[in-house]
């Protein structure tokens, strides 16, 4: 199935959910990411039982610290 990864078209090779997604892209400090999908927020206690499907728009989001 294909999606749409930060802006990069990604096939995967089975359904998944979205905390098999981050392990699966190496996602660099899962901990730290908020998953949209579709334009969606996915709150993190549900990335367990929210599943990618066929052609979904997925954007890892990272917080940025820092200024004065």
């Amino acid at each position: 199935m294909n999606i749409t990864l930060n802006g990069k078209i990604v096939f995967l090779d089975k359904k998944m959910m979205v905390d098999e997604l981050l392990e699966v892209t190496k996602a660099q400090t899962p901990e730290y990411i908020t998953v949209q999908i579709n334009n969606e927020f996915i709150d993190k206690a549900d990335f367990g039982i929210t599943p990618i499907n066929e052609g979904d728009t997925v954007e890892y989001l990272y917080f940025m610290g820092g200024g004065q």
